[in-house]
C-alpha cells in the first residue's frame, strides 16, 4: 500500500481561534476554527484520501477495502475500532473543564468507547495554562459542592505551559485546556466528554452549554496528577537529527522528530505510522510536506525517507 495523506475535518466550537487558518494555511471554511481531526475515523467526523491510488476515498472505506490489520497492523487487533484519533487545537478562549469516562464506564452508558489522551503544546501564549486534575485529593462529596459552590476552580491544578510541554490525561482526570494554549492531542478514538464547568457561556443557539454533572462525579478521579507535564524521554541527536518519546502507554507511543537533511523510518507488521508535520518542510517517500500535513504510513510498509528540514510527531499504537 501506498502512504496516504490525509485531509484534516475541521470544527468550529465557540472558543476556537484563527491559528489553523493563520499558522498552518488551512482553509477550514469557518471564521473561528477551534479543531482540526487529522487522524479521524469517527462518526463525528472523518478524513478523505487526498491523491494516490485511494483519492477521495473516506479512510473508513480504505479500512474496510483493506482490512484493519493490513493497515493499523496487528496491535489494531487489540481494538474493536479504529484505535487512534489525533487533533490539533487553538484555544482562543478557555475550553470547558470536563472529564472522559474509561473504556467500561463509556460502553455500558454511552455504547462509546473511553478517552485516554496526551497533549504537546505546540505554543502557548504568555501567561497560557491548563488545567491538570486536583490540587489535593478530595472526596467525591467535596467534589459536587465544589461545583454547586461555584468554587470548583479553587481546588483544580492549574499549570503554567510553554512550547514543548506534555500531559498524559488518563480517562478520568478532571482537564481543560485554557486561552493561548496550541495543542497536539493524541487520543483514543471517542469523543466522549462530560462538561463540569463552562465559564457559563452560552452556545449558538443562545442557551448555555450542556453539562454532564453527575456522569462526571461518577467516572473522575478526585487526585492530583501523578504524571510529570515533561516529555517523557530526554531528546537524542543521532547525525543532526532529533528524536524524543514523547508519550508511551499501552494505547499509543508518541515520538518527536526533527531532521536536518534526512532520515530513513520505517513499520513493521505490529503496527501504522501517523505522522504529523508541525513545522519545515520536505518530502515523505517522494510526497511533498508541510506544516500541518497528515500522513498514514501503513503497518509492513518498510523502510522510507524524509529529507528535508521538518519537524513531525509520529504516533504509533
Amino acid at each position: 500500500m501506498q502512504i496516504l495523506k490525509l485531509k484534516p475535518v475541521f470544527k468550529d466550537y465557540i472558543w476556537g481561534g484563527k491559528r489553523l487558518k493563520d499558522d498552518f494555511g488551512f482553509d477550514t471554511g469557518y471564521e473561528k476554527t477551534a479543531e482540526g481531526w487529522m487522524l479521524a475515523c469517527h462518526k463525528d467526523g472523518m478524513n478523505i484520501i487526498d491523491g494516490g491510488e485511494y483519492d477521495g476515498e473516506t479512510l473508513d472505506r480504505v479500512v474496510d477495502k483493506v482490512g484493519m490489520t493490513r493497515l493499523l497492523g496487528k496491535k489494531s487487533e487489540n481494538y474493536p475500532y479504529f484505535p487512534i484519533l489525533i487533533k490539533l487545537i487553538d484555544a482562543f478562549d478557555n475550553l470547558s473543564i470536563q472529564v472522559h469516562p474509561n473504556d467500561k464506564y463509556a460502553r455500558e452508558v454511552e455504547n462509546e468507547f473511553g478517552k485516554t489522551e496526551m497533549w504537546y503544546v505546540l505554543d502557548a501564549s504568555e501567561g497560557a495554562t491548563l488545567i491538570y486534575g486536583f490540587k489535593n485529593k478530595i472526596s467525591k462529596d467535596e467534589f459536587k459542592q465544589a461545583i454547586e459552590s461555584n468554587t470548583l476552580l479553587d481546588k483544580l491544578n492549574v499549570v503554567s505551559i510553554k512550547k514543548g510541554d506534555t500531559l498524559f490525561i488518563e480517562a478520568g482526570t478532571v482537564h481543560a485546556i485554557g486561552k493561548g494554549a496550541l495543542i497536539a492531542e493524541i487520543q483514543q478514538n471517542s469523543n466522549c466528554t462530560y462538561r463540569v464547568y463552562d465559564y457559563g457561556r452560552v452556545g449558538a443557539d443562545g442557551k448555555p452549554r450542556e453539562l454532564h454533572i453527575q456522569k462526571a462525579l461518577d467516572v473522575s478521579n478526585t487526585v492530583p496528577p501523578t504524571h510529570d507535564i515533561k516529555p517523557m524521554g530526554k531528546t537524542e541527536i543521532t547525525d543532526g537529527n532529533e528524536k524524543q518519546l514523547i508519550t508511551s502507554c499501552d494505547l499509543f507511543n508518541v515520538e518527536r522528530y526533527k531532521v536536518a537533511n534526512e532520515i530513513t523510518l520505517s513499520t513493521d507488521e505490529k503496527s501504522f505510522m501517523h505522522i504529523l508535520v508541525i513545522d519545515g518542510e520536505g518530502k515523505i517517500d517522494g510526497t511533498s510536506a508541510k506544516k500541518g500535513d497528515s500522513f498514514l504510513v501503513p503497518a509492513d510498509f518498510g523502510k522510507f525517507e524524509i529529507f528535508g528540514k521538518i519537524e513531525f510527531l509520529a504516533t504509533r499504537l
